[in-house]
């Protein structure tokens, strides 16, 4: 099952303080239940509080992001690139989104502040993308994948192929572009070698390094599971008689304000796949967001299970292998 492919934030939802003003309304105003009906993206720029409840963090940073162009001067050449083109293309992350924006300075004029901090360099070609000029989708991952966390640039390619935003031919062709030597090299080396478009969620991307950092045997992903009376599904991580699921609230389609009978149904139907999966000889090992992101916890939830590190990481064939030093720094 292909997971859901996010919208892109339209930037036309926002407003300029000054033009609500104009109006002649507040933006300090408030409904009869004494909610506030705008909610500030930055200082000068508005968003209906109803729409911004609706957003993603990936589309409330976009939104962050073209809130400050809107306050930028319109002469300042500048691309977005970094996190602030990961978001404006919808790609997931796994920490938390700065309150800063990044650009590529084309011009003196844009400096680094508090609130913006400026790259120096080359562009190499960028495209207009929700109206910002920003890093193309390739040249984002790999900058993603030089400077931040391993786990970021994993879920940020991860979800691009498995949405068919590119290819791994794409990404090898940028990486390619990138001068050995050059700093975070090595390291988006490695993001691209875990790169995998099975995975469906940032939760199992992070899972995956996790299982990456802590040697414990390379799954497979999206096992297929059935018995005699047909397909059960897929399983997000497989072994030999194993079969690991991260479990998030979309997984299951449990939404919020859901309907308490209808939550109830959802579950049950989980509870009845997995005694399917269990009745073919399958262990279970589930973990959820506050495991994966403590290693040793989800090291215990795999070891209940059977699935425990070996002495020597076998994720990668040896020629793959020798690309990666065992550096500190290296992951």
């Amino acid at each position: 099952m292909r997971s859901e492919l996010s919208p892109p934030f339209d930037p036309a939802k926002l407003r300029l303080a000054a033009d609500v003003r104009r109006l002649g309304l507040s933006t300090h105003e408030k409904d009869e239940a004494g909610s506030r009906l705008w909610v500030p993206v930055r200082h000068g720029v508005v968003i209906a509080a109803q729409t911004w409840g609706t957003l993603t963090q990936e589309q409330r940073h976009a939104a962050f992001v073209q809130a400050t162009a809107l306050r930028m001067k319109t002469d300042s050449p500048r691309v977005f690139s970094h996190t602030s083109a990961a978001a404006v293309w919808g790609l997931p992350r796994v920490s938390a989104w700065p309150k800063y924006i990044e650009v590529i300075g084309t011009g003196k004029r844009v400096r680094s502040s508090g609130l913006i901090r400026r790259h120096h360099l080359p562009v190499d070609g960028s495209v207009v993308e929700q109206g910002l000029e920003v890093t193309t989708l390739t040249r984002t991952i790999l900058d993603i994948a030089r400077a931040e966390a391993l786990s970021d640039a994993v879920a940020a390619a991860d979800y691009a192929l498995h949405h068919e935003l590119c290819n791994m031919a794409d990404l090898e062709a940028e990486f390619a572009q990138v001068n050995p030597g050059a700093p975070g090299r090595t390291r988006a080396r490695l993001a691209l070698d875990l790169a995998d478009g099975k995975s469906m969620s940032v939760g199992e991307s992070l899972s995956r390094v996790q299982m990456f950092r802590l040697n414990i045997p390379r799954p497979i992903l999206q096992v297929p599971l059935e018995d005699e009376d047909g397909l059960i599904g897929s399983g997000d991580f497989g072994w030999d008689g194993v079969i690991g699921e991260f479990d998030g609230r979309k997984k299951y389609g449990l939404r919020a304000g859901m309907d308490p009978k209808e939550a109830e149904r959802t579950l049950w139907n989980e509870k009845k796949r997995e005694d399917r999966i269990r009745a073919k000889g399958n262990k279970m090992a589930r973990w959820v967001w506050v495991d994966a992101v403590r290693p040793s916890q989800m090291a215990r939830v795999l070891a209940a299970q059977g699935i425990r590190p070996s002495a020597v990481n076998t994720w990668f064939a040896h020629e793959i292998a020798a690309r990666h030093p065992r550096r500190p720094d290296a992951a």
